[in-house]
C-alpha cells in the first residue's frame, strides 16, 4: 500500500498535528511500512482456524479456568501528600482537582 502525502496530512489534521515537510515524508514512509507489513497477514491461510471470542474453551467453567490465574486483592491506595503537593502549585485549585487553560479550540 502506498501512503501519499495527502494521507499523512489528513491523519495529521484529524489528530490536530502540525507537521514539518520532513515529518510528513518520514511519517509517510513509516505508515507505508507498517501497512505493508500488516498486508502480509492477508497471505496467511486461516480457513481452518475457528473464530475466537473468549480465551477459555467453549463450555468451560470460568471459575475453574481462573483458578490457575494469579489474582490479587483490590486495594485502594491514595497518597494524599502527593495530591496536596500538586495542588499547592496549581493556580486554580479546588481539591482534589485543578483547572488548566483550554488548549484546543474547535
Amino acid at each position: 500500500m502506498k501512503i501519499t502525502r495527502e494521507d499523512v496530512l489528513r491523519v495529521a489534521e484529524l489528530a490536530h498535528l502540525e507537521l514539518t515537510e520532513s515529518e510528513i515524508e518520514m511519517y509517510a514512509r513509516q505508515l507505508d511500512s507498517i501497512l505493508s507489513y500488516a498486508e502480509k497477514l492477508n497471505e496467511l491461510d486461516t480457513e481452518s482456524v475457528e473464530p475466537l471470542n473468549q480465551v477459555v474453551a467453549p463450555g468451560a467453567d470460568l471459575a475453574e479456568a481462573a483458578k490457575g490465574t494469579p489474582l490479587r486483592e483490590d486495594v485502594v491506595v491514595c497518597d494524599a501528600t502527593v495530591i496536596t503537593e500538586v495542588l499547592a502549585g496549581a493556580p486554580d485549585a479546588e481539591p482534589p482537582y485543578f483547572r488548566v487553560p483550554k488548549v484546543i479550540d474547535r
